[in-house]
């Protein structure tokens, strides 16, 4: 018999609240069984889980993490769809990544360029404050 979690268990391991497990579900991203009110995860739900977080954190919607869940339960082990359309995620993320890169230096170098702005106007202010005392 496999292991299997209450929704508290998974939300004290993961950091999340109950509610985000409950819309998980309500997004069918995750199945548990039910045992009258209470839900009964599995380890694959557990699995799931981790996944749909790693996911957020990597840019991932709910939607595409969904399609690609989906992909997956279509065979046991995946399928060259499945591949092809995480091969594509994949790339279109790392565009996304690249470009805000670019944006973060991009506004790093206007911060620079204020600084020193800023400062400048300081140091004048004050020697002229100096001159005039």
């Amino acid at each position: 018999m496999s292991r299997t979690y209450s929704i508290s268990e998974l939300a004290s391991e993961f950091d999340v609240t109950t509610r985000s497990i409950r819309f998980y579900e309500d997004q069918g991203l995750l199945h548990p069984t039910r045992r009258g009110q209470t839900r009964i995860y599995s380890s694959k739900d557990r699995v799931r889980l981790k996944l749909i977080l790693r996911g957020k954190r990597l840019g991932f919607s709910l939607a595409e993490t969904k399609e690609l869940f989906d992909l997956w339960d279509e065979t046991l082990s995946g399928s060259e769809k499945q591949l092809n359309l995480m091969l594509k995620t994949i790339t279109t993320k790392r565009a996304e990544l690249e470009q805000q890169l670019n944006d973060i230096a991009m506004v790093q170098l206007e911060l620079d360029s204020a600084e020193t702005r800023c400062r400048e106007a300081l140091t004048e202010l004050q020697q002229k404050k100096m001159t005039a005392e």
